[in-house]
């Protein structure tokens, strides 16, 4: 039985009689950029976040980009990242003119090594650092993270891209965070209808900032008090994502159930499988089995002949890339990034996925796990 590794149109009874009426709403009412709509997303996330400021905006990438410029960070500065994360979190620091320091991650939660972390920030001097909460959890030196920051004034931004739904000691990783950020990009576990984001942030002020930097740096509408850019959040994607709050609890809940129900099967047949640390409930945004470089080829050979779908998030380390080279600062590490990226796989979990289909992708992994001789 075919599995898609993710299948965006399982949606629940009901959704699109009501999206097609939001869409009506929207339109009558000419919701196009911005509006009362955006206005209820933001709220609504500020209160189920407990952020004090959320500020939308058009897509991730840009959440970052307005994150770090709300901090003042730009030319001449540096900016530490981890080592494994998607491409945009080593963008942002490089687009807003500042440079790259890519710092190796813990082997044990994935997340950016705090001492190597330290080592980085007392010899680089950074403006500003960028910590992502990788595969749905985050790391078990968190408030060692944003403790150490404030203390030598390093702006901390949070990459939530990942993080939406996960809890740390019982609270949204939004709540304390200085500033962060949050994609809403379709396949994420709150996503949207197109390219959407959004700002956290831990006071009004630095959110008017980020406001008004995404909005041409407006102060009225033909007064500019900065050079700012368009990235506006539009009112169909702010629609998609109320109606899709409504839901959330409950797919959340879902995807939580398929990646612990994976890490059982694993953990019985041997294979490695990563998951968050004891005082982290993960959003199931990912399935992180870990069988190794030797043993991954053999693997995705047989999920593709059965027609089951995967990911490798990701496959390849920041300080690794071809377009790093020009760009990156310093490294500090690196291995345990590149070990990760050149051995993970992920299966599916989405919205809606059966258990038969979980299954079938657990028979078919064990399967080819004992032909490639890997259980002893």
């Amino acid at each position: 039985m075919p599995v898609p590794f993710i299948d965006l149109k399982r949606l629940e009874p009901g959704f699109l009689e009501r999206w097609a009426e939001k869409c009506a709403e929207l339109t009558e009412t000419t919701q196009f950029v911005g509006g009362p709509e955006v206005t209820r997303l933001e709220e609504r996330l500020r209160e189920r976040t407990g952020a004090k400021a959320v500020v939308g905006c058009a897509n991730g990438t840009d959440a970052l980009q307005l994150a770090l410029r709300a901090a003042g960070v730009g030319p001449g500065d540096e900016v530490l990242v981890p080592d494994a994360t998607f491409w945009a979190t080593f963008e942002a620091p490089v687009n807003v003119g500042a440079r790259p320091v890519t710092v190796d991650i813990d082997p044990v939660d994935l997340q950016m090594d705090f001492d190597l972390f330290v080592k980085a920030a007392e010899e680089c001097r950074p403006k500003a650092a960028i910590l992502v909460h990788l595969y749905g959890w985050g790391s078990g030196r968190l408030q060692d993270f944003r403790s150490f920051c404030r203390e030598r004034s390093i702006t901390l931004v949070e990459d939530g891209a990942q993080g939406f739904g996960a809890l740390h000691k019982g609270n949204s990783l939004f709540k304390e965070a200085q500033l962060a950020t949050l994609s809403f990009y379709p396949a994420k576990v709150l996503g949207s209808c197109g390219d959407a984001g959004a700002v956290f942030a831990e006071s009004e002020e630095l959110a008017d900032i980020v406001r008004r930097l995404g909005n041409h740096g407006r102060t009225t509408h033909y007064g500019h008090g900065d050079v700012g850019w368009n990235s506006r959040m539009a009112g169909f994607d702010a629609g998609f994502l109320n109606l899709s709050l409504d839901y959330i609890d409950d797919r959340i809940e879902a995807r939580r159930a398929v990646t612990h129900r994976y890490r059982g099967a694993f953990e019985e047949i041997g294979v490695p499988f990563a998951g968050p640390p004891d005082d982290y409930v993960e959003n199931g945004y990912l399935s992180v089995a870990l069988p190794g470089l030797e043993t991954r080829p053999a693997l995705e050979v047989a999920l593709r002949e059965k027609g089951i779908g995967f990911g490798t998030v990701y496959p390849g380390a920041m300080s690794r890339q071809p377009g790093a080279k020009a760009w990156l600062a310093a490294r500090y590490g690196g291995e345990n990034a590149d070990r990760l990226c050149r051995g993970v796989i992920n299966l599916p979990v989405f919205t809606g996925i059966t258990d038969a289909e979980v299954e079938e992708c657990i028979n078919v992994f064990a399967e080819a796990w004992h032909s490639a001789g890997t259980v002893r």
